[in-house]
């Protein structure tokens, strides 16, 4: 069955409703009757046509027509459930009634009531709360939406039920599914065109929150109206109808998926239609009021934890991403070049918008970080997208699809970011994104339920079937979100706002240089006198014991001396290495060439007088290289980093591991990377971009032998000052594994 998309614009007045209740349309004043379904003597006992005209308080008691007028009178939108009860033959029948008003129109519509529900209302109220009281516990949106799914089907025992979410475009994927066992095949992951639900079909569920089709293949029952009413009843809006009839299509496209009844609640998130919990059951199946009314409050609670999910994942990202962004914004404002600033280190500037490649074009000068296009295509691209720059901005997914020479570089740059900084002077960041071979797994082939007639005329019909038909979708890049593109235009506002005020800053600077200097000068005096004077005379007395009272002592005695000396020479060691760090953006480093292998020898002597009750071993699998650096500052990274694998271990057989990586190709020589790993109690993943900030610590002073949390920190120091980076790897519970270079 083929129709045209104008077909589907009228989907909300079909003049029809499902065959297993009535419909009744009244006038709002008096309650009467101005169009009924043609149905009504198989429930009610009496024929349409002499139901037209009456009064409604014929049929029902004062106290029922007073709460139909006070649902009618209601302010939200929506339908509301009542239990109603009928005087029409020889006794009073029970039905489950739905009220509602649209425009001048009161809708009652009657269900006869299920007698054998499913479960008691108490039994449905509990797995209701307990289905809610699960739903609070999952803590990503992936288990959120499969829980939701699995309880929906609980409640409801339908065969399949899956949650359906839209993309901008009005496409879906199933995104969670909870069937029967044997039932086949899965729909996880599977993708429909956005003419599978017509615009005019999502808004009917985005107003109507629980859509229920107990028999697909049941005949429509038509409505009638009076002669003298205004309104004919294919003109009768019934977009909150919980009867309305379905449109041959949607019946053509279920039972082409082996589907018999449905159960669709609707997902709602900032009033817009965000997904749908679709229910499939392979043969007729209707649920009681108790239910859908449990299914509609199921719907409501997911669909505000729903957002407060997606909220909070996007509230994570933001909060990374402005992070990074004021590290780099700290970095501009107190570096005296601008484009170090803002690409040491490289992550910095890429992880800032998610990109894997990055150019700094200032003038005629292009710095180039990560995977890019080269010098030449970078600086061509620059000039083809200079006149499309709208607001400072330009961003694309696809950008061999807008400029085709980006084919050539599309393993790089198949999407772009454009930032422009100044509209004056050619300054501009780019960042990339490479090309991602997307395979779209459709639910049949998409293409199949359109078709185009000669006079451009579109057409749509439900596919046949339904199996999984695959899309290799080319020449784009992961798609730029919003977060990404907000950063970089804070991004540009800061730096505009730091330009502006860099000279004042910069007059300002110079009057507190002089007092900094002399604080500083301060500082160097205590460090290099006060306080290492009390370190000499431990020092001096602890000789004299091993010089004057060594023949006194026994040996251990004499170790636990010397032990003394040797801390006293590491602690005065310490103190004029923070001396130096408090220095290191005057003072010149004390390269020279350096035997790690003895550098670290030195280290684990150390250790061992500090860590003589602890049960561990160093390993070194292989010779450490000889590397040009500061061996004091060298050895303090090394020695904090061993030191925290055996404080933050809580196994009984501690080991550390001391290597480096190879390098991959000699070509342009890169640095070599260090590493220290153990099997200690590992780091949360959310604070491996943390523990290197100053004093930052993660456990309580009382946790792991205390620390003041700066050993990291003055790591990190030292290996930038180097010129080069740490980082590290981690798994809770089997331990860390940190990485650094020296140039």
């Amino acid at each position: 069955m083929f129709l045209t998309i104008h077909d589907y614009e009228f989907i909300h007045s079909p003049g029809s409703i499902q065959p297993h209740g009535v419909l009744l349309a009244l006038s709002p004043s008096e309650f009467r009757i101005l169009q009924v379904s043609n149905n009504t003597e198989n429930y009610l006992g009496i024929k349409a046509k002499d139901l037209l005209g009456q009064l409604l308080s014929s049929f029902l008691d004062k106290a029922q027509l007073e709460l139909i007028q006070h649902y009618s009178l209601s302010e939200s939108e929506g339908v509301n459930y009542i239990k109603l009860y009928w005087r029409g033959r020889e006794r009073e029948e029970c039905f489950d009634g739905f009220v509602h008003r649209i425009a001048d129109t009161v809708i009652l519509e009657l269900e006869p009531a299920v007698c054998e529900a499913q479960v008691n209302f108490l039994e449905l109220a509990n797995m209701v709360r307990e289905a809610i009281a699960k739903l609070k516990r999952t803590s990503t949106l992936k288990e959120f939406l499969q829980l939701a799914a699995r309880e929906v089907r609980k409640i409801t025992n339908f065969d399949r039920v899956m949650v359906y979410q839209f993309d901008a475009q009005g496409a879906g994927e199933v995104i969670a599914e909870a069937k029967q066992k044997e039932l086949s095949p899965s729909y996880l992951g599977l993708h429909y065109p956005a003419t599978d639900i017509p615009q005019a079909a999502r808004e009917l569920y985005r107003r109507s929150l629980v859509r229920v089709v107990p028999n697909l293949q049941a005949a429509a029952s038509e409505l009638i109206a009076m002669d003298n009413s205004q309104t004919s009843s294919h003109q009768l809006d019934l977009s909150l109808s919980v009867l309305r009839s379905i449109h041959p299509c949607c019946v053509e496209f279920h039972q082409n998926m082996g589907t018999a009844a449905i159960v669709v609640i609707s997902l709602i998130k900032n009033d817009e239609l965000w997904g749908l919990i679709s229910c499939h059951h392979r043969t007729p199946k209707n649920i009681s009021i108790e239910l859908r009314g449990a299914c509609e409050l199921l719907g409501q609670f997911v669909s505000s934890e729903l957002a407060n999910k997606v909220i909070q994942e996007e509230v994570d990202y933001k909060v990374k991403l402005e992070s990074l962004r004021s590290e780099i914004i700290e970095s501009i404002s107190q570096a005296q070049n601008f484009i170090d600033a803002l690409i040491q280190p490289e992550p910095r500037l890429l992880e800032l918008v998610g990109a894997l490649g990055a150019a700094v074009c200032l003038d005629g000068e292009i710095t180039l970080v990560g995977a890019t296009p080269t010098l030449e295509e970078v600086e061509e691209l620059i000039d083809w997208a200079h006149s499309r720059v709208k607001d400072n901005l330009f961003y694309t997914d696809s950008l061999p699809k807008l400029y085709p020479k980006a084919k050539t570089f599309k393993d790089t740059a198949c999407g772009l970011l454009l930032l422009q900084i100044s509209q004056i002077k050619r300054y501009y960041i780019l960042w990339f994104r490479p090309e991602v071979l997307q395979t779209v797994d459709w639910a049949g082939n998409p293409y199949e339920s359109i078709k185009i007639a000669a006079d451009g005329s579109v057409s749509i019909c439900p596919r046949q079937s339904f199996a999984k038909w695959e899309e290799i979708v080319r020449y784009t890049s992961l798609p730029w979100l919003a977060p990404e593109i907000d950063s970089a235009c804070a991004l540009k506002n800061a730096i505009v706002g730091i330009v502006l005020q860099k000279a004042e800053e910069i007059r300002k600077l110079n009057q507190d240089l002089e007092l900094s200097n002399q604080e500083l000068a301060s500082f160097a005096y205590a460090a290099s006198h006060d306080l290492k004077e009390p370190l000499r005379g431990i020092y001096n007395y602890s000789t004299i014991l091993l010089e004057d009272y060594a023949s006194l002592v026994d040996e251990d005695r004499i170790d636990y001396i010397q032990t003394i000396l040797s801390l006293s020479v590491q602690m005065e060691t310490l103190i004029n290495t923070l001396l130096r760090l408090s220095q290191l953006g005057k003072a010149e480093l004390h390269l020279q060439a350096t035997d790690l292998n003895q550098l670290l020898q030195q280290v684990i002597e150390v250790l061992n007088a500090s860590y003589q009750q602890v049960n561990f071993e160093i390993r070194i699998p292989r010779f450490l290289p000889t590397v040009r650096c500061d061996p004091v500052l060298v050895g303090e990274v090394f020695a904090n980093l061993i030191t925290n694998a055996l404080k933050y271990n809580d196994k009984a057989q501690k080991w550390v591991e001391i290597g480096y990586l190879d390098r991959e190709g000699e070509e342009g020589m890169p640095p070599v990377t260090f590493y220290v790993k153990d099997n200690g109690i590992g780091i949360q993943q959310h604070h491996l971009e943390t523990i290197f900030k100053l004093f930052k610590r993660l456990h309580s002073q009382q946790k792991y032998g205390g620390g003041t949390g700066a050993g990291l920190a003055i790591a990190k120091k030292i290996v930038e000052r180097h010129g080069g980076r740490i980082w590290v790897e981690s798994v809770v519970g089997e331990g860390s594994t940190f990485y650094f270079t020296l140039g």
